[in-house]
């Protein structure tokens, strides 16, 4: 298997070091020619316009498109923006999930926090009950969820974190800052 990290912008080494230490073999995505024989693609947190800024400029939006269409990719935090249909303002969007999302939506860096999630579809995969320790940092919300997206974990509030669409993920927060490999196994078990 062998998955790609969107390396425009953002914490994309920390997703591949996850990876690695999985078993995984990972590349780095800059060029769509970087897409050919990938299994799936993560697209990182770090500056959502930024992103999708740098995709445009370098001709990854039809690609990444096409990619997202029959293979597994999933969004942390920016890149969860970015995959959204949905970020009520006017930036470069994929809109391959059917999700809107609310940028910053906890307010500024100094808003950072971390929680604890119940998250029933890792524990399929990784035949553990124990909570998810998500780490938050100028996080979006997941607004809403339509079509055949699925909320699968929210704050105790009742504010959406996490969602998948088929092969598709959205994350608000950064597994790829914890030492929990939990959700990348969860990612990869999409990707096969």
């Amino acid at each position: 298997m062998k998955i790609g990290v969107l390396a425009l912008q953002g914490d994309f080494a920390e997703h591949s070091v996850m990876l690695r230490r999985l078993g995984v073999e990972t590349a780095e995505v800059r060029l769509p020619a970087h897409l050919a024989g990938l299994d799936g693609l993560i697209m990182p947190g770090g500056e959502s316009t930024t992103i999708g800024k740098l995709a445009v400029a370098y001709g990854l939006m039809e690609p990444l498109r096409e990619f997202g269409k029959s293979q597994a990719v999933w969004g942390t935090c920016a890149g969860a923006i970015f995959l959204s249909k949905d970020a009520r303002r006017e930036q470069p969007l994929l809109g391959l999930m059917d999700i809107s999302v609310l940028r910053n939506a906890f307010g500024a860096q100094v808003d950072s926090f971390e929680a604890d999630l119940e998250i029933e579809a890792l524990k399929q995969v990784t035949q553990t009950s124990t909570p998810y320790h998500a780490i938050f940092i100028r996080a979006p919300i997941i607004e809403s969820v339509s079509g055949e997206a699925r909320v699968l974990s929210t704050l105790p509030d009742g504010r959406i974190v996490a969602a998948q669409e088929g092969k598709m993920l959205a994350t608000s927060f950064h597994p790829e800052l914890t030492g929990d490999s939990r959700f990348h196994e969860y990612f990869l078990s999409l990707a096969k």
